[in-house]
């Protein structure tokens, strides 16, 4: 995976109101904790890193940062996104939370995993395909992580799964979930229209057996 180079400056003042301001200034308030190292507040370019993500095809997820640090004379530190504040409503970037990383020791991680192709019992069979788990966590350098797993399921047919230990490793990278994990299986539409339809039927018949009538009376001990 390629890193994303990016200059960051330290904040000398926190809280709310000053966040506040850097975020009208056009900055990003953050902070890199991690390495055995104390936590430090930084503030970065809200445009720049937009750019940077744009410019590298994907999103911010499992992305390695240089940060340089501004007037440091070349202070750097590897960094991984661990937290992203998004406000809900203008949908803005209004906190990063990065965490040091070392290039040559492994991290454990969690990647998404991409489908491609059209299931041959989806094409043919007409049946439905589960994507039950649709990341798994693994383990490899920071320089190794793949941005995605693919998992091509054109050969899938009804009654077939996929488990994550078939899944297409790249070099370098170890799986950490248990292999028989069930990924993506493939099952008959008709198995679950039958099942409504069963679960429909039960309701609409209800219990048939004859109610249990009490009739009230004198008993012979009254009479």
């Amino acid at each position: 995976m390629s890193e994303m180079t990016i200059e960051v400056q330290k904040r000398d003042k926190t809280g709310t109101n000053e966040n506040r301001r850097l975020r009208s200034a056009g900055f990003i308030p953050a902070v890199v904790y991690g390495a055995g190292k104390q936590t430090v507040p930084i503030q970065l370019d809200r445009k720049t890193l937009l750019d940077l993500i744009k410019a590298s095809g994907g999103g911010s997820e499992n992305a390695i940062f240089l940060l340089k640090l501004a007037g440091s004379g070349g202070q750097e530190r590897h960094a991984m996104i661990h937290d992203l504040q998004v406000d809900p409503v203008t949908r803005q970037v209004v906190h990063i939370d990065f965490q040091r990383i070392l290039m040559d020791q492994k991290v454990r991680i969690q990647v998404p995993i991409e489908l491609t192709g059209t299931a041959y019992g989806v094409k043919v069979e007409a049946g439905v395909l589960d994507f039950v788990h649709r990341e798994v966590q693994v383990e490899c350098l920071p320089g190794d992580i793949p941005k995605h797993l693919e998992l091509d399921v054109t050969a899938l047919r009804i009654g077939q799964h996929v488990e994550a230990g078939a899944l297409p490793l790249p070099a370098g990278v170890v799986l950490l979930e248990e292999p028989d994990r069930v990924i993506v299986s493939l099952s008959h539409a008709r198995v679950e229209a039958e099942a409504v339809a069963a679960g429909a039927e039960a309701l609409l018949e209800g219990d048939k057996s004859e109610p249990e009538v009490i009739k009230k009376g004198k008993t012979d001990e009254e009479s």
